[in-house]
């Protein structure tokens, strides 16, 4: 798949207009303390408004997260079946994870980053869980998000997720990418490392050790684009709405997608772990995602060996 592709700049008008015509469910006064807010005082009163939601358990007779998971992401056609994130392939919901030929649980913030597992909190909040494929799951592995290679071909067919042999990465199917980052901007601000919870943070470079258990993630300025190029739907509004029916809290970055730009709009606050590792600048972008020679005085997109891309106005 082409890079460019997936970096195309599209106005912000279509971001702060366009994505919220249509708006979820969300309760009167829900985020009426983060009203005037920007930044870090932003991203602090959103946590304030997300946190200690309702946990279920992982696996349990009780309702658990599979129960939810059934409601959340059943398919619209055929509603005793799930959406499989990756692929976009329905299965039996009824028959859970069924010794691996049945479905299973993706943690999009992968658990070991972080080490947090399936214990409640971090490891069974819904909002960033997703059925999945038993064998693309183990291809995605704990691999950063960022902008792969090749297609990657499970053994029941194309995926439309691309991966890559040079850099430990995961580009999941157009029509999902949206849907993941606004799930780690999620991640990002309702775990800050109160209460003994960990504090989740995006960065913005691979570090050179891909098995860290350092609570990272990333890319994050791959993630902030593809928060740009596949704007919300009602299918995720609903799947927001659903999960606050259970847990109490909502995905912020779904009922105001503008929430991004308001906090990271500088990339303020989002922290490079690989500062002191060398990389290498492959390619130039101009805003229409054409490869240019770097060029003073205009706004231009450096992409580095590392997988990482740099907003820059060379002065």
């Amino acid at each position: 798949m082409k890079l460019y592709k997936l970096l195309q700049i599209q106005s912000f008008f279509i971001l702060f207009f366009g994505i919220g015509l249509s708006t979820a469910q969300v309760p009167s006064g829900y985020y009426s303390t983060a009203e005037g807010l920007t930044g870090e005082s932003l991203k602090s009163a959103l946590n304030d408004i997300i946190d200690d939601h309702v946990k279920f358990s992982y696996t349990s007779s009780n309702t658990d997260v599979w129960d939810i998971l059934k409601e959340t992401d059943r398919d619209t056609i055929d509603p005793t079946k799930v959406i499989l994130i990756y692929t976009g392939w329905t299965v039996d919901a009824e028959q859970e994870y069924n010794a691996g030929s049945g479905w299973t649980r993706e943690h999009v913030w992968a658990k070991s980053r972080g080490n947090f597992g399936t214990s409640q909190g971090a490891g069974t909040d819904v909002h960033a869980l997703r059925p999945c494929d038993v064998s693309v799951n183990s291809a995605r592995n704990n691999r950063w998000f960022g902008i792969g290679e090749y297609e990657y071909i499970d053994g029941d067919g194309p995926t439309g997720c691309y991966t890559s042999t040079s850099s430990w990465v995961w580009e999941p199917r157009d029509e999902v990418k949206g849907d993941i980052a606004r799930m780690m901007f999620y991640m990002d601000t309702r775990y800050e490392g109160e209460n003994g919870e960990l504090d989740l943070q995006l960065i913005d470079s691979i570090p050179s050790d891909n098995n860290t258990n350092e609570p990272i993630h990333g890319l994050f300025s791959v993630l902030r684009q593809w928060h740009i190029d596949d704007p919300v739907d009602d299918w995720e509004r609903n799947r927001n709405d659903v999960i606050y029916s259970y847990q109490g809290n909502r995905n912020p970055f779904i009922d105001h997608p503008e929430f991004v730009e308001m906090i990271w709009g500088t990339y303020v606050g989002v922290e490079d772990y690989a500062k002191d590792e060398p990389k290498e600048l492959i390619m130039v972008l101009d805003v229409l995602g054409r490869e240019v020679e770097i060029e003073r005085g205009v706004l231009q997109f450096y992409i580095y060996s590392d997988g990482s891309v740099e907003k820059r106005v060379l002065r």
